[in-house]
């Protein structure tokens, strides 16, 4: 009977060692049959109408007062739309602000338009043919005139700085139900969700391919996401309070995760699921 048990006990031992690497060379075909199916998917991508509505509305003339928003100054100059996202989010002396890509439309939609700040802040996400938001076709726009561009994003200010190390304690504040935080599904290598992987953005290269394909055009939702939104929902996910928009510590943890990705280059709207 002894002999028996050793002999099953070798044999199980067996079977585990060669089925553990047909699990990950499984696990491997699945990524990279997904990075196939985003990649067929890029071409004709949706985001492109959105990017189009974006640019109409950026050069409407809207609001109170009137005008356009070619004035807004995005980092790189009054109007000047081309690379700008790559170098966001960034101190902005007028506001002494720390400012991301909303953020900083919020700001020029009430100082140069005449929105009051509700109205700029009002609708920031679509819910598919139900309502279209004019701030992710904005968004479209304004990042899709970065595309090819590398990720140059600055904490030379203090206060960049300071956005920078804010950024990283929320990435790591572990709180809610679940005792989750950021780094809990992003904070380490070949970690999954059902079929999807989750990057580690801890790690450069993931970071650089994760933060420069948002905004994304999501197949599942008919709709296009910008990063605010997909910080908002992570919190969503994680049951923690809303995040509200805008908001100082989505700036932060954008800024973190953006400067994380310098050197990478810009590549989107991209198309996701």
């Amino acid at each position: 009977m002894t002999h028996r048990i050793v002999g099953l006990g070798c044999a199980l031992l067996a079977a585990l060692s060669l089925a553990a690497p047909t699990s990950l060379a499984q696990q491997k075909t699945t990524a990279d049959e997904i990075a196939r199916y985003r990649e067929l998917l890029q071409d004709g991508n949706p985001a492109e109408l959105w990017e189009l509505r974006g640019e109409t509305l950026w050069k409407a003339k809207r609001g109170p007062k009137a005008v356009s928003l070619e004035q807004c100054d995005l980092g790189k100059g009054p109007g000047v739309v081309k690379g700008a996202y790559a170098a966001l989010p960034k101190y902005f002396a007028d506001a002494d602000r720390v400012m991301d890509l909303e953020t900083r439309l919020v700001h020029c939609m009430v100082n140069l338009q005449g929105f009051t700040p509700a109205d700029a802040k009002k609708q920031p996400f679509g819910n598919g043919n139900e309502r279209k938001s004019d701030m992710e076709a904005l968004v479209a726009y304004i990042t899709s005139e970065s595309k090819g561009v590398p990720m140059a994003v600055s904490i030379a200010h203090p206060k960049e700085a300071e956005a920078y190390r804010v950024g990283r304690a929320i990435f790591f504040h572990r709180g809610g139900p679940h005792d989750f935080a950021c780094a809990t599904c992003h904070g380490d290598t070949n970690k999954r969700i059902r079929l999807q992987d989750l990057p580690n953005l801890l790690n450069k290269v993931d970071a650089q391919r994760a933060y420069t394909t948002w905004p994304a055009y999501r197949v599942s939702q008919g709709e296009v996401r910008s990063f605010q939104w997909r910080l908002y929902d992570c919190f969503r996910q994680q049951r923690f309070p809303e995040l509200e928009f805008t908001s100082d510590a989505s700036v932060a943890l954008t800024m973190f995760l953006a400067h994380n990705s310098n050197g990478g280059t810009f590549n989107a709207p991209a198309i996701k699921r």
